[in-house]
């Protein structure tokens, strides 16, 4: 009795040690929206291949994650629309209201609130994604585009690229709480360092304005110098933070380039050739590498972030745009 007992206690433990074995491993991704295809493009980080091309709405572009990645949501601008996603079956779940030409939003928190910037309207539209209501909207710059919520959820900024601002909102209110020039169109906007800076990117002021989050003063100024590359080619628009916040990498579009920026001193360290035109990025989980979006020629970049260098190029869609880390577990 206890050796017919033990033997199959060790076929079990056996046939259970082989289905580990033999499970096939799942790889983290990158998921990258293009704009000219209205499809994502998921890249297993692992093997550096595009595993699956998924449908959206119109001319796909902004990007992001629910903070447990259970969803996706892909700013479908020519649809009008935020569209939710399953990221595991790639089955669009639902439309949120989002107001017309919806470009870059930001997700608080909370995990509940959707800041979206509406290009053509003016406006940010906050939109609750549990009741898919929106909760309100509020009157910004002309031609909003950057979005950013910062760490604690108590400030929302908006960026308008014709009014050439920065418009701070106090998120328990909805109302703007300030407006802070920054140069020429700008683009992406983000809260760093535990939330006491935000940079805006500004395509063509060529620069990044540093402010400090409790003054909402300008801090510093980051301009850019390629050699042999004229100064209208520089042009920053998303930009990504290491770990620690040490470093910042600086996507500087028809140059062809990203910056290596030391967050810290503000000073540019470095410049990386990537494809053509570069859009956003996005880190891997240990944000070991990098990962662009080239809109003009078609791919996505692998940057080594140790060495600094460009590995490997991945073949996506037309104009891919948006790019978005997705964890796997």
């Amino acid at each position: 009795m206890i050796d017919v007992f033990a033997r199959k206690r060790g076929t079990v433990f056996a046939v259970a040690i082989v289905a580990l074995v033999g499970a096939p491993a799942v790889a983290d991704e990158i998921w990258v929206t293009n704009e000219k295809d209205n499809t994502i493009s998921v890249i297993d980080i692992d093997t550096q291949t595009v595993t699956r091309t998924i449908p959206t709405g119109e001319r796909p572009r902004g990007i992001i994650f629910s903070h447990d990645f259970s969803v996706a949501y892909i700013c479908a601008s020519d649809s009008d629309a935020v569209q939710v996603m399953d990221p595991a079956t790639g089955e669009i779940l639902h439309d949120l209201p989002s107001g017309e030409d919806p470009e870059q939003f930001a997700l608080h928190p909370d995990n509940i609130h959707l800041y979206i910037a509406n290009e053509d309207d003016a406006i940010t539209t906050v939109v609750d994604v549990e009741t898919h209501r929106v909760v309100r909207q509020i009157n910004v710059g002309i031609e909003p585009e950057g979005m950013a919520v910062s760490p604690d959820g108590t400030l929302a900024v908006t960026t308008s690229e014709t009014t050439n601002m920065a418009h701070w909102i106090d998120t328990a209110s909805g109302e703007l709480v300030a407006n802070t020039l920054v140069d020429s169109r700008p683009r992406h906007a983000e809260f760093v360092k535990h939330g006491t800076e935000l940079w805006v990117s500004s395509e063509i002021g060529g620069t990044i304005t540093v402010f400090d989050v409790a003054t909402k003063a300008e801090k510093a100024k980051i301009t850019f110098d390629l050699p042999r590359i004229h100064p209208d080619l520089i042009q920053p628009v998303g930009f990504e933070f290491t770990r620690d916040d040490g470093l910042a990498f600086v996507a500087l579009g028809p140059s062809n380039h990203i910056a290596v920026v030391n967050a810290d001193t503000y000073a540019v360290e470095d410049y990386i050739l990537v494809g053509r035109r570069v859009w956003h990025m996005a880190f891997d989980r240990t944000r070991d590498r990098l990962f662009t979006t080239n809109g003009v020629s078609g791919d996505v970049t692998m940057v080594d972030v140790a060495s600094r260098k460009a590995i490997k190029t991945i073949k996506v869609g037309r104009y891919p745009w948006g790019a978005a880390f997705r964890q796997v577990d």
